[in-house]
């Protein structure tokens, strides 16, 4: 077998099965996701959040306003995947969709006081998450300061072009 040397240098152990799918870390980060959303899931069924509405959520509790766009970057999410959301949770009475009066080309998300009382039942979801997870908080604070990393690794290699990258 031909010896596997990472970009930094470092050798990937020989006689091992690269392809092997225990060893693939799109595998793993793939069944984590599915396993992590459906743990999420008893926890956001009484707040009438699906996990997706949830993240949405998150980031108008923390920045109160955000056009379509900001709330798209800051989820990583195409525009088309996040209309269907917003217009869920504007039906619920938990967002609000206005043209800004500042630029009409620009659609503002803002909290309704139903959306903005919300919050204080979803302070509940973190400490529900680790206790039903069974895991110390300090891993779990490492594993998101770990797949933010991997998060910024695929954005560049992605930015480069290269599809060897």
């Amino acid at each position: 077998m031909i010896p596997v040397t990472s970009e930094d240098g470092a050798r990937l152990p020989e006689g091992e099965d690269l392809l092997a799918l225990d060893r693939q870390v799109c595998f793993a980060l793939s069944v984590a996701a599915r396993n992590v959303v459906a743990v999420y899931r008893p926890v956001l069924e009484p707040l009438g959040l699906t996990h997706p509405q949830y993240l949405v959520m998150l980031a108008l509790w923390e920045h109160r306003r955000l056009a379509a766009k900001d709330l798209a970057r800051l989820l990583q999410l195409d525009p088309g995947t996040l209309t269907p959301l917003l217009k869920r949770l504007e039906a619920a009475d938990l967002v609000r969709r206005d043209r800004d009066p500042d630029d009409q080309r620009t659609l503002a998300l803002t909290l309704t006081e139903k959306g903005l009382a919300l919050r204080a039942q979803a302070e509940r979801i973190p400490g529900g998450v680790v206790a039903r997870l069974g895991m110390p908080v300090e891993d779990l604070v490492a594993l998101q300061a770990a797949l933010t990393e991997v998060i910024a690794a695929s954005q560049r290699a992605l930015a480069s072009g290269d599809p060897a990258a």
